[in-house]
């Protein structure tokens, strides 16, 4: 017995030993903690285009390729995932939001995809039953164009909204209405004069009609009390869920700043919320931020004190400012007057002296720039700038952003390309624009430099696709969908077909492009060893489907390797 129990116990020995070893790699080949196999994984990254498994440690990719390659990292504890050839891609970046307003805009009054001016009325009427006398009634997302062109004016509601005043803005935040008690409220009559980049919309005999474009904002938005601390964290927890569930794992956050509103907004989220999230556990998606440009010394403290990296989630990108306003507010900047405005030729928000002295000194300090230009005279004032601030500072990486690049002046699509100069555009934008550009600007100017994405790329034009959230849905795969069909709503054909992209250009555009425009390409953008495990599992097995198609929905989104939705 003793003999036996000898043998058995030698046995075991051997059997642990070979257990331990095939449990637990040696250290050169660390255990992963989780393995994705059987997938089509679109990689953005050229040097391995696709992969059908993939091995994810400490919220980073640990290795890519096929099965029988990754599956040398598993072992004891790893969880595995069978997706049965379902896609999978890099967490999108989306390169443009206002993520804050966003979250505050889900809680208002919301006037997106309104048709009718009986639905408008209708609408504000709801949030006034709601809401106590003398409160303000906020909210937005309108587009005339819906009902025809036909802009709104304050007796839509003043009858409705005695007691209470109300702001709501266009949805592209460059206009909005007041009604007579918040005119009255701001000081805002006949004999207030529109102050420089604004301008006061007046009836024949000069009265404000309740319209009031860029600049013009400033006069009102002061009045509109604060939102609290609270308002606003509970807006970025909303809006960061919300980003999940469509497969954003990265914004790019310009804030709340619009022309007419305090930069001081941004450095308060700053302080009160993304910090608060970031110490408290609650960040759960990566924010890239950008502060308006005439903070720009203040960015550069802050970044000499932290770094641009203030946590895996939190990174200090830049500053911004506005060269334009919008085309569906007739203040996008263009070389040829409006047709349905044949003295307007749009507005200039800031003078481009300004500009280009708070550029030039930004960039000195070796900050990244991103100046918003719609009108084809505004990109080409910014792109003239810009060559000018690099022949005085000298070469280096600089990365000049251009945000929405809309309407192009012949050559202007090469320019971008000859400078390095980002195009961050937001395709979901064209469904709005392709019936009112033909009305504002001709159809033949509309045709030939409207949403230049395929003529961008063909100089050689670093793409970045965004949103502009809650301009336009924060939807990456309907964006990519857009950009491959372009196709608008009620159209049967696509608005200018030579401008459409692939499936792989447009998601490249959502992932490496993106994360290469905020200089965030060494972390994120690619299923790539070494970098953050972000990733999101389509519901589509088919690659060759969603590449003629375009059509898909997200199943789960994970951030550093964790399912975070659903």
């Amino acid at each position: 017995m003793r003999l036996y129990a000898l043998v058995w116990a030698s046995i075991a020995v051997v059997l642990a030993v070979v257990f331990r070893a095939w449990w637990i790699p040696s250290p050169s080949s660390p255990v992963a903690d989780l393995v994705l196999r059987n997938a089509v994984i679109f990689t953005s990254d050229e040097s391995l285009p696709f992969a059908d498994s993939m091995a994810v440690r400490n919220g980073r990719i640990l290795r890519i390729g096929n099965y029988s390659f990754v599956k040398e990292v598993a072992g004891y504890g790893t969880k595995h995932l069978h997706l049965g050839g379902k896609v999978v891609v890099p967490g999108f970046v989306d390169s443009h939001v206002h993520l804050i307003f966003g979250g505050l805009q889900i809680m208002r009054v919301d006037l997106r995809g309104v048709n009718q001016k009986d639905e408008f009325v209708r609408k504000v009427k709801e949030a006034v039953m709601n809401a106590k006398e003398g409160s303000w009634i906020l909210g937005g997302g309108w587009n005339n164009d819906l009902w025809g062109g036909e802009l709104p004016v304050a007796s839509w509601v003043d009858h409705i909204t005695a007691y209470n005043p109300v702001w709501l803005s266009r949805m592209d935040g460059h206009m909005g209405l007041a009604n007579s008690v918040a005119l009255k409220l701001s000081g805002i009559s006949n004999l207030s004069e529109d102050p420089e980049g604004g301008t006061i919309m007046r009836t024949v005999g000069g009265e404000p009609t309740g319209l009031l474009i860029d600049s013009a904002m400033k006069l009102l938005l002061p009045w509109i009390p604060e939102v609290s601390v609270n308002e606003r964290r509970e807006a970025f927890l909303r809006a960061s869920n919300l980003a999940l569930m469509r497969g954003v794992t990265t914004v790019v956050d310009f804030g709340r700043y619009f022309p007419g509103v305090s930069p001081e907004l941004s450095w308060e989220d700053f302080a009160d919320v993304y910090q608060w999230a970031d110490t408290t556990g609650k960040m759960m998606i990566r924010v890239c931020l950008f502060f308006p440009l005439e903070t720009w010394t203040r960015l550069l403290d802050l970044i000499g004190k932290m770094g641009r990296v203030i946590s895996q989630w939190i990174y200090l990108g830049g500053v911004k400012a506005f060269a334009d306003g919008s085309l569906g507010s007739n203040s996008a900047l263009f070389y040829e007057p409006y047709v349905d405005d044949p003295h307007n030729y749009g507005l200039q928000v800031t003078a481009i002296g300004t500009l280009f002295n708070m550029t030039l000194s930004s960039d000195k300090s070796g900050l990244q720039v991103a100046i918003h230009a719609i009108g084809d005279r505004a990109n080409d004032l910014i792109l003239d700038m810009y060559e000018l601030v690099v022949s005085t500072n000298g070469m280096r990486d600089r990365r000049f952003r251009i945000e929405h690049a809309q309407h192009l002046a012949p050559g202007a699509t090469a320019r971008f390309g000859q400078l390095g100069v980002v195009a961050s555009v937001q395709p979901d934008h064209l469904l709005d624009d392709a019936n009112s550009a033909a009305s504002k600007l001709g159809i033949d100017r509309a045709q030939k430099g409207s949403y230049l994405f395929r003529s961008l790329l063909a100089s050689n034009v670093q793409l970045a696709f965004g949103s502009d959230w809650p301009v336009a849905d924060i939807n990456p795969l309907g964006g990519v969908r857009t950009a491959m069909k372009r196709i608008p709503p009620a159209w049967n054909d696509a608005w200018i077909p030579s401008e459409c992209l692939t499936l792989n250009d447009a998601l490249k555009a959502y992932t490496i492009s993106a994360a290469r425009a905020c200089f965030l390409d060494k972390e994120l953008g690619s299923l790539s060893p070494g970098k953050l495990a972000d990733f999101v599992i389509l519901s589509t097995d088919s690659w060759d489907d969603f590449a003629a198609e375009g059509s898909t929905s997200v199943e789960a989104t994970y951030v550093a390797g964790l399912q975070a939705y659903p």
